[in-house]
C-alpha cells in the first residue's frame, strides 16, 4: 500500500488542467474498515494536504459522531476523493473532481483493502460512479433511500457549509439518517 500510495501521490497525469498545479491528498491502508469517497480536495485541503481540513470535515466529522484521532486514522478510515487534487474554481464552486482519477486509482486501491466493512459515497459524483444505474434521480431521493444501499454503501449529500439550505429543506436527513450513520460507525469502531 505505501508503495502505492507514493505512486498516487507523485501522479501529474491532470497537470495541464490544473491551475494550482497537482497535489494528490488521499489516506488508506490496508486494514482500513472505512472508506470515504468525496469529491475532490478544496483549496484548504489542497493547502494543507490533509484530507478534510476544512468546514466541511468538521461537518462530516460530527455526522459520524468521531473526533480527529479517529477520522485520521488511516487503519480506521481510508479518505479516497473521486479526483485527487484540486480541480479549480468555476462559477458557482469548486469544479467538479477531474475524471482522470477513478478509474485510474480506485480499482487498484481496493485490491490493497482487505478489511472495508462499509463505504461512505459523498455527494453525486461518488454515487454516481459507484451505484451506476442504483442511482436514484437526485441526490436527494438516493440519500432518501439510503437503505437500499446498505450495509455495503452509505449515501450521504456533501457535508459543505453550501449544503445547509438542503439540510434545512430535508429535516428527515438529521432526524433519520444521521443517527443510523452514527449507530453504524460506532459499530465498526
Amino acid at each position: 500500500m505505501d508503495a502505492l500510495l507514493s505512486d498516487i501521490k507523485n501522479c501529474t497525469l491532470c497537470e495541464p488542467h490544473l491551475p494550482t498545479g497537482v497535489r494528490p491528498v488521499l489516506s488508506a491502508h490496508s486494514q482500513s474498515k472505512i472508506v470515504i469517497i468525496g469529491q475532490a480536495p478544496g483549496r484548504a485541503v489542497h493547502q494543507s494536504g490533509i484530507p478534510w481540513d476544512d468546514q466541511s470535515g468538521d461537518n462530516l466529522r460530527q455526522w459520524l459522531g468521531i473526533d480527529k484521532t479517529i477520522f485520521y486514522d488511516p487503519e480506521q478510515i481510508a479518505l479516497i476523493p473521486m479526483g485527487f487534487c484540486y480541480p479549480g474554481t468555476g462559477e458557482s464552486g469548486d469544479l467538479p473532481p477531474r475524471k482522470e482519477c477513478a478509474p485510474l486509482w480506485h480499482d487498484v486501491i481496493w485490491k490493497e483493502m482487505t478489511n472495508v466493512k462499509t463505504t461512505l459515497l459523498i455527494g453525486q459524483y461518488a454515487q454516481r460512479y459507484y451505484l451506476g444505474q442504483e442511482v436514484k434521480k437526485s441526490l436527494t431521493e438516493t440519500v432518501k433511500n439510503y437503505q437500499e444501499y446498505m450495509p455495503k454503501y452509505f449515501v450521504l449529500p456533501h457535508p459543505s457549509p453550501r449544503n445547509n439550505i438542503w439540510r434545512a429543506k430535508n429535516p428527515w436527513f438529521d432526524q433519520q439518517v444521521l443517527p443510523v450513520l452514527r449507530e453504524k460507525i460506532h459499530q465498526i469502531m
